[in-house]
């Protein structure tokens, strides 16, 4: 089987076909990253229409490159929440034009189950369900137990702040550009992990929930004094950014093990054994973290199962295996079907709900 997947829910525009033997056909990707950075961050009628503008010309070079046509197609998936609903509805009416234009299947597809999947397409059987999974990104933080496609059971979520976000929001006030969480990581590894004595907000408490916005204003009163009188971010130097995103990094980690630990426990007491441990998401790009997570899971004698880099961010080969598994349990949509802003992982309809 294949399947043409279609993301708008953000800033990329990406289309792709994957098929059921877990191969790649076509990813392409377009970027906003140079329309938005003049306002440090996603404008949303920018990016809707960019997505218009550029939509239809990517799914065009999808198929040539996986060499098909619409007819050696078994669906077309796309992302229809959550996002910015503008860019949304563009992917969404694209996909239901293509499906009544060509009598295939559509498949309306959550972003976060999109993520939430990834590890199965590249992973293979070592993503068998159930697994525990760790969702992290700009807009999201969320550990749940994922237990089939659409059944997932949520364990914990930020109060606040999203991790993705809080780097991001992080590195704007070190005058860092956009996208800033990125270019953190990156002068992380000239600094200095201890200079700077950050809290670590909800650490060493019950329950699997984060917390980020008190980190995201001590880093801001550690730049204050760094500033001076003057208050300018000129004053501070390259070494004291580098010191900061190593601290605030180190923060981080050490919050993400605390609440993943919690999680295993609560996830080996309901299927007797802590994982594996998928992570998902923009900031499972994060190589710095990943191997916080990596020594985590050997330590509890589990695995971290995390997608390529490239497969972390959004794209549109997420989106096209979501709505082949969902194809394949014959999950499919009508074309009346709505986009929507928000739609928690936890409100999805599965193969359990039909037994």
């Amino acid at each position: 089987m294949k399947v043409l997947g279609i993301e708008t829910s953000c800033d990329e525009t990406a289309a792709a076909i994957v098929d059921s033997d877990h191969n790649i056909l076509a990813n392409r990707v377009l970027s906003q990253l140079e329309e938005h950075e003049p306002y440090g961050g996603v404008v949303p009628e920018i990016a809707a229409r960019s997505h218009m503008d550029h939509l239809d010309r990517l799914i065009r070079e999808a198929l040539e490159e996986a060499r098909l046509g619409f007819e050696d197609l078994d669906g077309i998936a796309a992302t229809a929440g959550p996002g910015l609903i503008g860019g949304v509805f563009v992917g969404v009416m694209t996909a239901k034009a293509i499906a009544a234009a060509r009598k295939l299947p559509f498949l309306a597809v959550n972003h976060l189950e999109g993520h939430a999947l990834t590890a199965r397409l590249t992973e293979g059987e070592a993503a068998a369900f159930p697994y525990l999974l760790l969702l992290v990104s700009g807009g999201h933080c969320q550990l749940l137990a994922v237990e089939a496609v659409g059944c997932y059971s949520r364990l914990g979520g930020t109060i606040d702040d999203a991790v993705g976000e809080a780097f991001d929001k992080t590195a704007k006030m070190m005058g860092l550009p956009y996208p800033g969480g990125p270019l953190m990581e990156q002068i992380a590894k000239k600094g200095d992990p201890e200079r700077f004595d950050l809290p670590r907000p909800m650490k060493g408490r019950p329950g699997c929930d984060f917390s980020f916005s008190g980190l995201k204003t001590a880093v801001r009163n550690k730049i204050l004094e760094l500033a001076g009188e003057d208050g300018a971010i000129s004053n501070l130097t390259d070494q004291d950014k580098s010191d900061l995103a190593a601290s605030f990094q180190a923060a981080v980690g050490d919050v993400l093990i605390d609440r993943c630990s919690h999680a295993m426990d609560l996830f080996q007491a309901r299927y007797g054994r802590p994982g594996p441990l998928v992570v998902a998401g923009g900031v499972a790009a994060n190589l710095a973290l990943r191997d916080r997570l990596t020594a985590l899971t050997d330590q509890r004698q589990t695995s971290l199962l995390a997608p390529p880099v490239k497969l972390c961010t959004d794209n549109g080969v997420m989106i096209a295996w979501a709505g082949l598994e969902r194809l394949q349990l014959g999950l499919t949509d009508s074309l009346d079907f709505a986009p929507r802003p928000r739609w928690p992982l936890d409100q999805l309809t599965g193969v359990k709900d039909r037994a």
